[in-house]
């Protein structure tokens, strides 16, 4: 499955990757050309979340500060953690938890830039659990014991699919969790390889289409306003590039400002690194893309986190965040 994803991305999301200047450098601390520009590699995942980014980027914010971005896509943040760890990537994206649960276990990262959010309504989430329309799963303490699809284990998309099942009076450690990459679980939910999958957009509208049902807003449940990513990099370079740092976050905030206030043209760039046909794109929902993260709500993660046993050590929020 994991080969096929990386054939898929390879191909599908080509286009995105050069639209967003991709160069075949390697380096640890990022690359400067001749004419002043660095080049960053950037980790992301291919979904509704990081529209902001290639948003900036086509409007030129991050030409302004001077700097060239190099993406790579991967299915979560579990992938994409090592590869800013290891200096293979500079940047990433990734869910807050992810980096709390990498950091528990030694990982030393710096969140630097909020990334999004929930929009705090239950039925109009950009993410939801949803099982099929014929389903006999109605809500979600009926989970227990049933195949539930999440795009990587220990992240904040299982965390939420437990929270779901706990507040529906359930257990949480009778969840069969399977990992699938979004762009997959539409099509394995159809089939009945799955019983339920937790899907953010575009996958959930396309679920949605195809008569599935949500049974649980399951990021509305660990907390409103919720935030649910951020953009990182690893605390070496930061300390090493405090001036490419700095840019990045400039850039990334103009950008989350942009796509707030034109939620049309950010509906549009999705469109250019994921496979969302054009009539799709006007019943996606889109997640808020606020300037700040929301410290409480990523402090109950952190609470859940040491409740469902996911940390070696309870993390450090004061070093992780910006």
């Amino acid at each position: 499955m994991r080969r096929l994803l990386a054939g898929l991305a390879a191909g599908a999301l080509l286009s995105a990757a050069t639209a967003c200047g991709s160069s075949d450098d390697d380096s640890s601390s990022g690359s400067a050309s001749s004419g002043g520009t660095t080049t960053v590699k950037v980790g992301l995942i291919p979904i509704v979340d990081v529209a902001p980014l290639f948003l900036g980027q086509q409007k030129g914010f991050y030409k302004k500060q001077g700097l060239k971005l190099s993406v790579s896509f991967a299915a979560g943040g579990a992938a994409i953690v090592p590869a800013v760890a290891s200096g293979q990537n500079q940047f990433g994206f990734s869910n807050v938890f992810s980096l709390m649960v990498a950091q528990s276990n030694g990982v030393a990262l710096k969140a630097i830039s909020n990334g999004n959010a929930s929009t705090g309504v239950a039925g109009k989430d950009f993410v939801a659990t949803l099982v099929k329309k014929d389903s006999p799963i109605r809500t979600a303490k009926d989970l227990e014991g049933k195949k539930v699809a999440v795009n990587t284990l220990k992240n904040i998309a299982e965390l939420s699919v437990r929270e779901s099942v706990k507040k529906a009076g359930g257990d949480p450690d009778k969840l069969k969790l399977v990992e699938m990459p979004f762009d997959q679980m539409p099509a394995a939910l159809d089939k009945g390889q799955i019983d339920a999958a937790l899907a953010v957009e575009p996958a959930l509208t396309t679920i949605r289409q195809q008569g599935g049902r949500e049974i649980a807003a399951s990021f509305v449940d660990v907390a409103p306003d919720l935030t649910v990513g951020m953009y990182f990099t690893s605390q070496q370079y930061a300390q090493k590039n405090p001036a490419v740092v700095k840019k990045f976050q400039q850039a990334t905030a103009e950008s989350l400002a942009y796509a707030n206030a034109h939620p049309d043209e950010a509906r549009e760039i999705v469109a250019t690194y994921t496979k969302v046909p054009a009539s799709l794109l006007a019943d996606i929902t889109l997640p808020k893309w606020p300037a700040e993260p929301n410290r409480a709500s990523i402090e109950t993660q952190a609470k859940l986190g040491e409740e469902f046993g996911f940390f070696k050590k309870s993390p450090d929020l004061d070093a992780l965040l910006p």
